[in-house]
């Protein structure tokens, strides 16, 4: 996992460089948006079985995934999709703290794609559900912040896409 600040500075290093104006916006941008990252974070991990209970209830509870013979039909099966959102959730949450996506590519998206398509997960609801758990929480920690966040459910979907 990297955050904004090793990034930069990584690219820099490797062509042996001193860091840029451009680089240096960047790290700018980083720590202006610090507070307003921390205080995301902070409300988001008070608030987070509300807003996974949110987006399950409005992108896939009243759909026939959940009635007998859909993927989250049995206790079991709905608890899996409750733990993986929640992993979604928190690990969006990381990514944006860090200012970087990697941490996403190294423990969600690695493989998961395959997982799911192996397992018969629909990948589809699954998206749909991301996409709602990124209003949920847009709706609760403002549109600032809702934005930063936005970047990483829509980099999540992506990855699964």
């Amino acid at each position: 996992m990297q955050d904004a600040i090793t990034s930069v500075i990584n690219t820099a290093d490797v062509q042996g460089k001193y860091l840029d104006d451009n680089s240096l916006e960047k790290l700018r941008g980083y720590f202006q948006t610090g507070e307003l990252r921390v205080r995301a974070a902070a409300t988001i991990a008070a608030n987070a079985a509300t807003i996974i209970k949110e987006s399950v209830a409005k992108a896939l509870l009243y759909s026939d995934i959940t009635r007998p013979g859909g993927n989250m039909y049995t206790t079991r099966r709905y608890a899996a999709c409750i733990r993986d959102l929640d992993y979604y959730l928190r690990y969006a949450t990381y990514g944006m703290l860090a200012g970087d996506p990697s941490i996403l590519d190294e423990r969600v998206l690695n493989g998961l794609k395959e997982t799911y398509n192996s397992l018969g997960v629909p990948i589809g609801a699954t998206i749909q559900t991301i996409q709602a758990m990124k209003e949920v929480t847009a709706k609760l920690v403002g549109s600032d912040a809702g934005k930063e966040m936005s970047l990483y459910f829509d980099y999540i979907c992506s990855g699964l896409s």
